[in-house]
């Protein structure tokens, strides 16, 4: 059956033969959100907050609709408390310099997890290796979901932050929110999850999630690249100092002391991302269209059927844990075949997948391999972009075979 979405995406249309399965590093552009950044700079564009002129306050309309359109798509009803940024990494990176330096303290516990991407990973360590505190991994089950007991044993009075994905960028794993949550909250800690893999495929609430602080990307929501957001708790905001200084986020500069703006605005620094901006509130209406729950149901099932076909495959191991219980990944090593090896011969045929360790070094060490060959499936893929996978896997593996 072909994808009746595929035709939205300009890319996919001009390339009819293109079998792109690597929507977890980035997701393909429908042609509404190119057409809403077109119609911005051909109509709006200039410097919002800041000109007295009716052109500038049209930019800071459409500026502020898209905050408020974000921050409807993901949950969260007061749209102040949703930072734009340049995606999640920048977002967790703020979390941990602006919240962490003035809050984390010699002999605190910081806690992440081994299925952390190292965006939610690196910048705690380095928090934690700057003030002294202590660095905790908390480990995995053996079909690489966090392993609760574990958590539930590790928090404790000295606990400052726990920090999770919402769902592994590696293999998948969708991680119970709210019981992770609920588990820090036990202690006191800063609940912190990256949703860069949990905004694009699954219904998301923030609201009732239950954590402080969620990050996210638009590049892998149908949006585009450069824009992103980080919805916080507004009492620990409107605590926290700024991140970056200069532009819309002040609001008085003494000679020797400044004061900041009001929320959002504290946090963002310099001339706004408007046609990104508004490209991203694109992508939240073309996805509610869809709706999430199709959106991820429609995953699964491609994920099942790409399942289903590798592992019937002699020499293929898939990692993580059952379709049911994972967004649209499929991560798996083909024995005697490196995956930078299998990517390389998949490009011949068409198929694009993601070879490497996937920013996830941690949990390749914990899976006992350097690296795997991953797949992942969106909402314009459909049954024969598994079909030219399974095909270009056979190719692969009698081309070794030769040898």
């Amino acid at each position: 059956m072909i994808n009746p979405h595929r035709g939205d995406f300009p890319l996919l249309v001009k390339n009819p033969g293109l079998h792109y399965l690597d929507s977890a590093a980035t997701s393909q552009k429908p042609r509404a959100v190119l057409d809403a950044m077109r119609d911005y700079y051909e109509h709006d564009n200039a410097n919002p907050h800041r000109g007295a002129y009716a052109l500038s306050g049209r930019a800071t309309d459409r500026y502020l609709s898209a905050r408020e359109r974000v921050a409807r798509f993901v949950g969260a009803a007061d749209a102040d408390c949703l930072v734009f940024t340049r995606g999640t990494t920048e977002s967790l990176n703020l979390v941990a310099t602006a919240w962490g330096r003035a809050n984390v303290t010699e002999g605190d516990e910081i806690i992440v997890t081994a299925l952390d991407h190292h965006a939610n990973f690196v910048p705690w360590q380095q928090l934690a290796k700057g003030c002294g505190a202590r660095f905790l991994v908390c480990p995995l089950t053996n079909e690489q979901h966090i392993d609760l007991a574990a958590l539930r044993s590790m928090v404790g009075p000295r606990t400052k932050v726990v920090a999770f994905s919402h769902v592994s960028n590696a293999v998948g794993t969708v991680n119970p929110v709210r019981e992770i949550a609920a588990i820090a909250r036990s202690v006191g800690a800063l609940v912190v999850c990256d949703g860069a893999q949990g905004v694009p495929h699954l219904p998301v609430a923030f609201d009732s999630l239950d954590v402080d602080f969620y990050a996210f990307s638009g590049h892998k929501m149908c949006g585009p690249m450069g824009i992103g957001g980080l919805v916080g708790r507004r009492e620990i905001l409107e605590a926290m100092p700024p991140y970056q200084f200069g532009g819309d986020m002040i609001e008085f500069v003494r000679d020797d002391h400044s004061t900041w703006n009001v929320l959002p605005h504290k946090f963002e620094a310099g001339t706004p991302n408007v046609a990104d901006a508004v490209g991203l509130a694109a992508a939240c209406d073309y996805l509610d269209a869809i709706g999430m729950e199709n959106v991820l149901s429609h995953e699964r099932a491609l994920v099942r059927l790409a399942s289903e076909r590798l592992a019937a495959i002699d020499g293929v191991k898939i990692y993580g844990p059952p379709a049911a219980e994972r967004s649209g990944v499929v991560s798996f090593t083909v024995r005697d075949i490196h995956p930078h090896d299998l990517a390389t011969i998949f490009d011949e045929d068409g198929v694009c997948i993601r070879a490497g360790h996937h920013c996830a070094q941690p949990l390749m060490r914990r899976l006992g391999v350097a690296a795997t060959a991953r797949a992942s499936f969106y909402v314009y893929s459909d049954e024969s972009d598994v079909e030219a996978l399974v095909r270009a896997l056979a190719r692969a593996q009698a081309l070794f075979a030769q040898d």
